[in-house]
């Protein structure tokens, strides 16, 4: 395995201390990774804080510098979907949409403006304005780390934001390599990558440089950093963790909508935050769909990544192995059934079999908690107002689907879902990247990706202007509706 350095500034460093990165399917350590110091972040923001107001006042540099990235990085998917299988453990294939993913949000953003709103075009011209925050901290998770640092720096770096991310520590290598290739087309300092545990992750967030904290990872974690963000008065972008429901109608077609529901669940194992948690299935239903999930489940190829005939890897860290296998287990010790998996793969790294699990309540903790990982449950109902009713006391509201061949009505039901998102006849389908991502609750604060992910990492500014000096500047500028520019002409 090669080495690795953090990017500073524009500089390699890789000296000090290291972390070990180990590979899921074996469980053995396969590179050892920078840990950036205390100093070392410091430098980082200060380089991000000198190149930022350069970087935001050269548009076309940045369109320049961000179309190359684009090019870098497909350039080297292959390599970096390597890298992503050996340290994360998704299927080669899966892992090789994370740089193209990347490299597509990169040319979207290239040339994309916020433009400026004209309120008043005469005296007083009235003009409000999107402004970058200067630099941002950025923090990605371990489930998807170069396809979630590419929606951050993409959308940042449009609007002219410097930025300072740190990849998880426990798949650093991929994100590491990306910023490696970059720095060849990046201004310096414009992209900084430092590696390091949680207590770096602190630092960040309390660090007084950046003045916008985007981060992506569980709710608990997420909690912390808000609180951090809150004592300097920080801004936030939070994406956080989600219980995603399937609601299937009583006039769905099991034949034609099981195989979609199961890969929107068990896709990357089941670790992903809009991945579907939890089937709710009516009652003259139930069986066909748990037969039709079990059966699926039973022919799911499971192993190393790097197979080509693998479907579903392994958990990526053996702790979520054990929240996987911990929930399953109370579940079937309060009267729920496995009616396939529900166990961990004897052998070499942290692989736990595909699991369905039948009997269970809204009150069952694999039910209302989020397992991440590949164990679907299996709610039946009676009625679908209570399960509406249910769903919507949930604190997490990142997305959900519901499942008919009448859209018309499917679409009634999705309108009245507190989530971020509502699918119909789909599920973790997206619109990349002009779709943009949000929840609700515990899922997160504020939206990435898209125009509304651009307006996130900005703040406003309100140019107000006089023609003439009036012997009282201080005054309400009274504008009725005839004196308001038409609609086509409100951009600056």
């Amino acid at each position: 395995m090669r080495d690795f350095a953090n990017v500073i500034g524009g500089k390699l460093v890789s000296g000090g201390a290291t972390l070990p990165v180990d590979n899921p399917a074996t469980g053995q350590v396969i590179a050892q990774a920078p840990a950036a110091t205390p100093a070392e972040l410091d430098e980082a923001f200060a380089a991000a804080a000198d190149a930022q107001p350069g970087w935001a006042a050269d548009s076309p540099g940045r369109d320049q510098a961000m179309r190359a990235a684009a090019d870098v990085i497909t350039s080297i998917a292959d390599e970096i979907a390597e890298l992503i299988t050996l340290e994360q453990g998704k299927p080669l294939a899966e892992a090789r949409m994370e740089p193209l993913g990347m490299a597509l949000a990169l040319r979207h953003f290239a040339g994309k403006r916020l433009e400026p709103v004209v309120l008043s075009p005469a005296d007083p011209e009235v003009i409000v304005r999107h402004r970058p925050v200067g630099v941002v901290a950025a923090i990605t998770p371990w489930n998807s780390p170069v396809l979630v640092a590419g929606m951050k720096l993409s959308a940042a770096w449009a609007v002219g934001n410097t930025v300072v991310l740190k990849p998880s520590p426990f798949t650093p290598l991929s994100t590491l390599r990306m910023a490696e290739a970059l720095n060849d087309v990046m201004p310096h300092g414009v992209m900084n990558v430092v590696n390091g545990g949680n207590e770096l992750g602190a630092l960040m967030t309390s660090h007084p440089t950046p003045r916008l904290i985007t981060f992506t990872g569980s709710p608990q974690t997420g909690k912390l950093v808000a609180e951090s963000a809150g004592r300097d008065l920080k801004r936030t972008i939070l994406e956080l963790g989600g219980n995603d429901p399937a609601v299937i109608l009583d006039d769905a077609s099991v034949d034609e909508i099981a195989q979609a529901i199961f890969w929107a669940a068990f896709g990357n194992g089941g670790q992903t935050c809009v991945a579907v948690k939890r089937v709710y299935v009516p009652k003259t239903l139930h069986s066909v769909v748990v037969d039709a999930f079990t059966a699926l489940a039973e022919a799911v190829q499971v192993g190393d990544g790097m197979n080509p005939a693998t479907q579903i890897g392994p958990l990526t860290t053996p702790a979520q192995r054990s929240v996987v296998s911990n929930l399953v287990e109370d579940a079937k010790a309060h009267g729920a059934r496995a009616t396939v998996g529900g166990y961990e793969i004897d052998g070499p790294g942290y692989f736990y079999r595909p699991t369905i699990v039948d009997g269970v309540t809204d009150s069952t903790r694999l039910v209302a908690e989020e397992q991440f990982g590949p164990a679907l449950p299996v709610v039946e109902y009676a009625d679908l107002d209570d399960v509406i009713r249910s769903l919507n006391e949930s604190m997490y509201g990142l997305g959900g689907s519901i499942w008919s061949p009448d859209t018309e009505r499917a679409q009634a039901v999705a309108d009245r879902l507190h989530s971020g998102t509502a699918w119909v006849n789909c599920h973790r389908a997206s619109l990349w990247p002009l779709q943009p991502t949000a929840g609700t609750g515990w899922s997160g604060l504020g939206s990435e990706m898209g125009q509304w992910g651009m307006e996130a990492f900005t703040e406003l500014q309100v140019r107000h202007t006089v023609a003439k000096v009036q012997a009282s500047s201080v005054g309400i500028s009274a504008v009725t509706a005839a004196d308001q520019p038409a609609p086509a002409q409100r951009k600056a």
